[in-house]
């Protein structure tokens, strides 16, 4: 019996031993048919092919950032006021500009090195469709985001209402893919450019400020008109840099339920609107209560 285990494991072992001894030979021949020189040559000459390759287009990158930058500061020095909408289609030049530098470069280097890049370029195309028909809103936000910026249809520090949405507040950044902005309570709003319809921008033009303080006319219109003007007269002095237009006394205003008010317009500066409203209503009550006159405080019931 045990000459029998021993004999089995030594036929078991020599088999082991002759297929390790096989797939050596068999390594060793494939080993001494491969062409040595052929290999070392042509590893030579792809290495140099690649190397040319990435000195070549590192060359085109840098003399084409340069140009590009040199055209943008051009720029920047012709339109001062125009800087940010600049800065940012510089940024997208650029971008579009390494994006196809880099597909050139990838493209020679796989020609190189002997990959079939007409195939990979069809499946590709395959699936770029597919991914183009997941991507159409990130498509969309780069196209709306290149006319904003292209037409200018807002700038960073505009004050402008969204009204598709219900914001408005300032502009903080004008992206290719997202607009950013800061409503009045220090809410930022980051809004995907494809969502964008309608645009007011407040801040091109002056603002209308409207300022309504109610009075009672039976105490004497003429008095507290005259008392209004010189409220005006002292105001405009004093925030004369930030009134374009006015204060013009518009006169008596029916605001509802036998309540009248006293309206004055002027136009302003963007963004002082609020500020100068509180600051004429402020001296109007002042200089009322001041001469006796009263301000009415009933509510206002419209419509009733």
């Amino acid at each position: 019996m045990f000459l029998l285990t021993t004999q089995t494991v030594d036929s078991s072992n020599t088999n082991v031993v002759d297929q390790a001894t096989e797939q050596l030979s068999a390594w060793q021949k494939y080993w001494q048919t491969i062409n040595w020189d052929r290999v070392f040559s042509v590893l030579i000459q792809k290495g140099l092919t690649i190397l040319a390759v990435i000195v070549l287009f590192y060359l085109i990158r840098k003399i084409g950032n340069f140009l590009i930058d040199q055209s943008f500061e051009r720029q920047k020095k012709k339109i001062a006021d125009n800087a940010t909408r600049i800065e940012t289609i510089h940024a997208l030049s650029m971008n579009i500009f390494s994006y196809t530098l880099f597909f050139f470069f990838l493209y020679s280097i796989l020609d190189t090195l002997g990959i079939p890049v007409g195939s990979l370029l069809a499946g590709a195309g395959i699936a770029g469709i597919a991914i183009g028909l997941g991507a159409q809103g990130f498509t969309n936000d780069i196209i709306t985001g290149f006319f904003i910026i292209m037409e200018q249809q807002i700038d960073v520090g505009d004050y402008i209402r969204l009204t598709d949405l219900s914001i408005e507040g300032t502009v903080t950044s004008v992206g290719i893919r997202m607009l950013q902005m800061k409503s009045a309570d220090g809410t930022v709003h980051f809004i995907p450019n494809r969502n964008i319809t309608t645009i007011s921008n407040l801040s091109r033009a002056h603002m209308q400020v409207k300022v309504d303080v109610r009075i009672q006319p039976d105490e004497g219109y003429d008095k507290i008109s005259h008392l209004i003007e010189e409220a005006n007269h002292k105001l405009a002095e004093e925030f004369n840099e930030e009134i374009f237009d006015g204060p013009t006394l518009f006169g008596m205003v029916d605001l509802g339920n036998s309540n009248y008010a006293i309206r004055t317009i002027l136009y302003v500066t963007n963004g002082k609107q609020y500020k100068l409203q509180e600051e004429f209503l402020t001296a109007y009550v002042k200089i009322l209560n001041q001469n006796g006159f009263t301000i009415p405080n009933n509510p206002i019931a419209i419509g009733k």
